[in-house]
C-alpha cells in the first residue's frame, strides 16, 4: 500500500466535512453530480429553484488538476475516443446519480455520516461495475485517443475560470437558489480553495471511485480502494468529532430518500456507465483539467443529464423517485448495455482498435 493514496483519501474526507461545517448542505460536502446540477441550474439550463448555485468546487477541481498536471508536464491535450458515446454515457450516469441523489463520492460521504440508504447505493454502484467488467473482459473498448492541439486542452480550464468569475460577480442573468440545497454553501474562497486542493491531489494519485472497485475486482489491485476507505474513515471520524450531524439511520437523512430499490438501481446505472467510461464523474472532472477532451465531453453529458432530469421531472427528491425517473433508469440501462455490446462486437470484428484509453484512463 502506498500511503499517498491514503493521505489523499483522508484529505478529501476531511475537506468534505469542513465544507459542510462552513455551509454546504449536510452530507454534501463534495458531490460532483449535485454540484454540476446546481451549476446547470444557475446557468438557466433547468429551472428547479432549489438547486441553482455556481458551485466553485467544480471549477476548482478542474483548475487544480490543470495546474498540477502542467507543473508535472502531464498536461497533454488528447481526444477522439468515441466522444459522442461518452456524452451519452455521461448523460445516463447523471440520470442514475440524480435518482439516487448523489454521485459515488457523495454515497461514501453520506455513509460516513450514518446514512444507511447510501449503503444500498454503494452495493448498486458495485453491481454496476461488476456488470461493466464483463464487457471489459470480452474486449470492450471505445477506441484510442489521439494528441490534439493545445487549444483543445485549454477549453475546460478557461471555462472553469469563467464560472468562478460568474460566481464572484453574481450577474443578473444567473440564478441563485433562495431556499433548498442550492441556497446552502460554504464561502466562495473556501469552496474554491478546497476544490483546488482536491483537484491537485486527485490528479497526482488518480483516485477514482469506479476505478478503485474495478481494479480490485478485475486486477486484484487494491491501491485505489485504500483511498476510498480513507475517505470513509476520515469522513466518519470528522463527523463524529466535530460534524454534529451524525445519524445512523435510513429515515430522516438530508437530501435523501428511503426507496431502497431505486437507490440500488440508480447507482447501478451510474456504476455501469462509469466503468465503461473509464472513470467516475469526479475522475472525469480531473481528466478534463489535464487536457482530456473526451472527459470534457463526458462532463457536458453530465450537464445535459442534469438539465434533462430536472426539466422533465426525472430526478428524485426526499419524497421519493417519480415514475419518469424509474423509466429513465431502466431505459438508461438498456442504452448502456447496447453501447457495451456494440463496442464488444466492433472490437471482435476489428472495426475498432483494442486497448485504447477508453477502458482504463
Amino acid at each position: 500500500m502506498q500511503w499517498s493514496i491514503v493521505v489523499a483519501g483522508t484529505l478529501v474526507g476531511l475537506l468534505a466535512v469542513v465544507l459542510v461545517k462552513f455551509g454546504n448542505p449536510a452530507n454534501m460536502g463534495v458531490c460532483v453530480a449535485c454540484f454540476v446540477r446546481d451549476i446547470t441550474g444557475a446557468l438557466g439550463l433547468h429551472r428547479a429553484e432549489t438547486v441553482q448555485y455556481l458551485r466553485p468546487e467544480i471549477p476548482g477541481f478542474i483548475l487544480g488538476s490543470f495546474a498540477i498536471a502542467a507543473m508535472g508536464k502531464e498536461f497533454r491535450p488528447r481526444g477522439g475516443s468515441s466522444p459522442l458515446v461518452r456524452f451519452v454515457l455521461g448523460f445516463f450516469v447523471m440520470i442514475g446519480a440524480l435518482v439516487f441523489l448523489g454521485c459515488p463520492l457523495r454515497a461514501i460521504l453520506r455513509l460516513a455520516n450514518g446514512d444507511l440508504n447510501a449503503l444500498l447505493g454503494l452495493v448498486g454502484f458495485t453491481t454496476g461495475i461488476v456488470t461493466g467488467i464483463q464487457f471489459i473482459r470480452n474486449g470492450y473498448s471505445l477506441g484510442r485517443s489521439y494528441r490534439l492541439p493545445m487549444a483543445n486542452g485549454l477549453v475546460m480550464p478557461l471555462l472553469a475560470v469563467g464560472l468562478i468569475a460568474l460566481a464572484a460577480a453574481k450577474p443578473a442573468f444567473a440564478f441563485f437558489s433562495q431556499k433548498g440545497p442550492g441556497s446552502l454553501h460554504a464561502p466562495l474562497l473556501l469552496s474554491l480553495a478546497a476544490g483546488l486542493v482536491i483537484g491537485a491531489v486527485l490528479q497526482r494519485t488518480r483516485l477514482c471511485t469506479a476505478g478503485g472497485i474495478r481494479d480490485a475486482l478485475l486486477l486484484k489491485d487494491f491501491h485505489l480502494l485504500w483511498g476510498l476507505a480513507a475517505i470513509f474513515m476520515a469522513g466518519t471520524a470528522a463527523n463524529l468529532i466535530f460534524g454534529g450531524t451524525y445519524k445512523l439511520a435510513f429515515a430522516g437523512q438530508p437530501v435523501a430518500h428511503t426507496d431502497g430499490l431505486w437507490n440500488f438501481l440508480g447507482m447501478m446505472l451510474a456504476g455501469w456507465g462509469s466503468v465503461l467510461l473509464g472513470g467516475c464523474p469526479l475522475r472525469q472532472t480531473i481528466l478534463a483539467g489535464e487536457g482530456d477532451a473526451d472527459a470534457a465531453v463526458t462532463l457536458l453529458g453530465l450537464v445535459a443529464g442534469a438539465a434533462f432530469a430536472h426539466n422533465f421531472g426525472l430526478a428524485a427528491s426526499p419524497a421519493g423517485v417519480p415514475l419518469a425517473g424509474k423509466v429513465a433508469v431502466i431505459a438508461g440501462m438498456a442504452v448502456v448495455a447496447a453501447i457495451g455490446g456494440l463496442a464488444v462486437l466492433s472490437v471482435k470484428n476489428t472495426l475498432l482498435p483494442a486497448g485504447g484509453i477508453g477502458v482504463g484512463q
